[in-house]
């Protein structure tokens, strides 16, 4: 009996100490009830509950025919305001509604600064008109997501904000137009992105990730191909979409054929973003996890491979695009926190 109300009076020391430290500005750690990476990914994604958050939301039509959707936060008084504005491209399969989203736009709405998520094409809820989709290194998309804003917002402050394969995707226009990206952005960071293309497919279609995450993006990515290929006969080949189960297949059968790429293995080549970063200029910071799962710790780039505006911030735990921390049952605000700290300097 004694020694279990030690183990108790132990324990909520234990969250006490957490609850304090996850407040300040320190090198994340994740809960102790909380362990490995596996766990650090699935449980915010699917357990933890973000503010709600208020979006309005805008189409834009594209000069090629098709659409994108963006939703915009605090954003009833463009261009007046002054106030920043926080740009999010989301990772795979994401959108406006996922937690990471929602919890970034909560931050950057309650600090009285306005918030847009542009969601890549066919991300939205409804299917695009053209044949194509979205990939990891369509920089020229995000050039016209981020120019778009700017016409929208005035001379307003813009940092943008990159998820996953959207961070990617952020990091390699970062690289790719140097001193002109600074045009349009005052500070940029990627989330959990994978900028070594190859190694994250690798690491998807292997061991456990093969388990938890695979099946999930290949059943959605699968169900949109289907879909493209049903509006935009013999682009596609229907019975090696059917067959397909790992992401190397769905981007060697889709995302490849759709976007002019020899196969997967040139799809990861030519849209890696680790080549692109000794030219970022702009103020740039990465943060990524070591133990994220979808993310080989060895592919991250080191300080001698990237440019001297790039920050790298790797923490021991987090997972992918989790970050959780306590106390019980968790709370997912400390990136959004970090990132806005970042982006004022403080």
């Amino acid at each position: 009996m004694v020694v279990g109300k030690w183990i108790r009076i132990l324990c909520l020391v234990i969250l006490f100490s957490l609850a304090n430290v996850a407040n300040a500005e320190v090198a994340f750690s994740s809960p102790f009830w909380l362990p490995t990476g596996h766990l650090q990914t699935i449980y915010p994604a699917l357990l933890v509950s973000p503010e709600n958050v208020t979006y309005r939301r805008e189409r834009w039509e594209l000069d090629d025919g098709d659409f994108i959707d963006v939703d915009w936060v605090n954003a009833d008084d463009l261009p007046s305001s002054n106030q920043p504005i926080v740009v999010l491209f989301h990772g795979l399969e994401g959108s406006s509604q996922s937690n990471y989203s929602k919890a970034l736009m909560a931050e950057v709405a309650a600090k009285g600064w306005r918030g847009v998520v542009i969601h890549f094409r066919g991300c939205s809820g409804e299917p695009n008109r053209l044949p194509r989709a979205y990939f990891a290194g369509d920089t020229a998309e995000i050039e016209m997501m981020l120019s778009r804003v700017k016409s929208e917002v005035g001379s307003s402050p813009i940092y943008a904000v990159g998820v996953s394969l959207g961070g990617n995707a952020l990091l390699k226009w970062l690289g790719e137009e140097g001193t002109h990206a600074e045009q349009l952005v005052v500070k940029a960071a990627a989330v959990s992105a994978p900028m070594d293309l190859g190694a994250s497919a690798d690491a998807l279609d292997s061991g456990l990730d093969r388990l938890f995450y695979t099946p999930m993006f290949v059943k959605s990515m699968k169900a949109k191909a289907l879909a493209k290929a049903q509006q935009f006969p013999d682009i596609l080949d229907v019975e090696k979409i059917h067959n397909a189960t790992t992401i190397h297949e769905i981007d060697r059968y889709v995302t490849a054929v759709l976007h002019g790429f020899k196969d997967e293995v040139d799809y990861y080549a030519k849209n890696a973003a680790k080549p692109w970063l000794p030219q970022i200029t702009l103020p740039t910071l990465i943060i990524n996890a070591k133990n994220d799962p979808f993310i080989p710790a060895k592919s991250l780039p080191t300080q001698t491979e990237v440019s001297s505006a790039v920050i790298l911030e790797y923490t021991d735990e987090g997972g992918h695009v989790g970050f959780v921390h306590a106390p019980f049952p968790g709370h997912i605000d400390w990136l959004p926190k970090h990132l806005l700290t970042f982006f004022v300097g403080e």
